[in-house]
């Protein structure tokens, strides 16, 4: 694969803050790509498996640290990037965030305008039952803080990356507007991209569709989004109802044309691969993952990115439907003869993680580890979204193919002394996951993973 991106990035030492980092997605990414970083982490899960993933971790409330420590940050972060919690933006979630996108908004220009965190946290108040839906403020919040930071001397950062559920592209947009005309509170501009992207057009083996900004300081260039690499993946005739899709998927007409021949040319003159399929990435034996016999079909039953259509039974040759929290329900069944399956073993972590661009091995840690994969970035759609807001090349599509080396003991105690302040346990400073969960409802409501 090649790229017209230059070779050395807009910054000389990029270092990124990854707020609500989750299990690791974009640190992996970064990893992989040779740039630092230091993520925000508030579920103990999560910080688990960062910890056994070797990843620099602050198990810690992304506000509190903003409010009471933000002095503490290493001066020398100029890359700041986040998934705020998409629970009450997805379709998939409660939808309170959906329905508060004017009032956020509202905040949004009094944060530009120079409100007070005092009054701004007031006002935040009255955005509904669910918490979580003023978090997606935080990275504005960040940005305005770094330039009333006197450790880092009030220098404002000079790349912003976000991603989100494509209900929030709206936001980012308005995002983009502020930060383009009106700028930080201090005069700071920037030049502002937004688009909702298809994971599978990076090499994801999934179709998930994600609001992304990117974001660089007047006088660093314009930015530009990641080039798609891999054709957009399109159900055309594959049928959703289980019983035809036995006898009909492995058709070798149907497989010819749900599977165009790979560098097939697009429109620019521009090459792209085909999209990568789940056997593309499960079926051979890769580190600890024995391989899986090929073909299978998965059954999940709900959509995927908002398209009720993309729901239902998909072979082995297709791409996964998004993965979320609920990938640990999707049934595998194995292919026996033309007529016959037997259902077999829903996917392992480790095959979940695979789905998502982690490195197979990835040492997934502690509980809810399916919500831990469900809500990750996928480490190789970060990987792209890191070299286009920094002007570097496009990432090899097999750059997280290999193992991944999980921290010794030792590492492990050290940046768990750091990120919780014991080597061994949580401390007092930990935040406690009452304190961001939204209120039970009187009402008995089944409770949906986000997208």
């Amino acid at each position: 694969m090649t790229s017209t991106a230059p070779h050395q990035s807009i910054l000389d030492k990029p270092f990124v803050l990854d707020l609500f980092a989750g299990p690791g997605g974009l640190d992996v990414a970064g990893r992989a790509l040779g740039i630092p970083s230091l993520g925000i982490e508030w579920d103990k899960s999560a910080c688990l498996t960062r910890y056994a993933a070797g990843l620099e971790t602050l198990h810690a409330d992304v506000s509190a640290i903003r409010k009471e420590s933000f002095e503490s940050l290493p001066p020398e972060i100029n890359v700041l990037a986040g998934g705020p919690p998409c629970q009450t933006y997805s379709v998939a979630g409660n939808g309170v965030g959906r329905k508060a996108l004017d009032k956020v908004k509202e905040y949004i220009e009094r944060l530009m305008s120079g409100d007070s965190d005092g009054a701004i946290d007031k006002a935040l108040g009255g955005l509904g039952e669910d918490p979580r839906t003023a978090l997606v403020l935080e990275p504005l919040r960040y940005a305005i803080q770094a330039t009333r930071s006197p450790n880092r001397g009030n220098r404002p950062y000079d790349v912003i990356v976000l991603e989100q559920v494509p209900a929030v592209e709206a936001l980012w947009h308005h995002y983009a507007m502020v930060l383009e005309n009106e700028g930080l509170p201090d005069g700071t501009k920037y030049k502002v991209v937004v688009d909702v992207l298809d994971t599978e057009t990076y090499g994801v083996p999934q179709t998930r569709s994600r609001a992304v900004l990117i974001a660089r300081r007047e006088g660093l260039g314009e930015p530009s989004l990641p080039k798609a690499t891999h054709h957009a993946y399109e159900a055309r005739e594959w049928n959703r109802r289980t019983d035809q899709v036995v006898a009909q998927a492995y058709q070798p007409t149907l497989h010819e044309e749900a599977a165009p021949k790979a560098e097939q040319r697009t429109e620019g003159d521009e090459k792209r691969e085909h999209w990568r399929s789940m056997g593309d990435v499960l079926s051979e034996p890769v580190g600890t993952h024995p391989g899986r016999r090929t073909p299978f079909l998965v059954r999940s039953n709900y959509g995927s990115s908002g398209h009720p259509g993309r729901r239902g039974v998909r072979t082995d040759r297709q791409p996964a439907a998004t993965v979320t929290g609920r990938i640990s329900r999707f049934v595998v069944f194995e292919h026996l003869n033309e007529s016959v399956v037997r259902e077999g073993a829903r996917f392992s972590m480790n095959e979940a993680g695979m789905l998502q661009t982690f490195p197979p091995d990835y040492p997934w840690s502690g509980t809810a580890q399916a919500q831990q994969v469900g809500n990750a970035v996928p480490p190789l759609f970060g990987a792209h979204l890191l070299t286009a807001a920094l002007g570097l090349p496009a990432p090899d599509p097999n750059l997280l193919r290999e193992p991944w080396v999980p921290a010794t003991e030792e590492q492990r105690a050290k940046l768990r002394s750091h990120g919780c302040g014991a080597a061994d346990d949580c401390t007092a400073r930990c935040p406690r996951p009452e304190d961001q969960a939204p209120p039970r409802s009187t009402s008995r409501k089944k409770r949906v993973p986000a997208e």
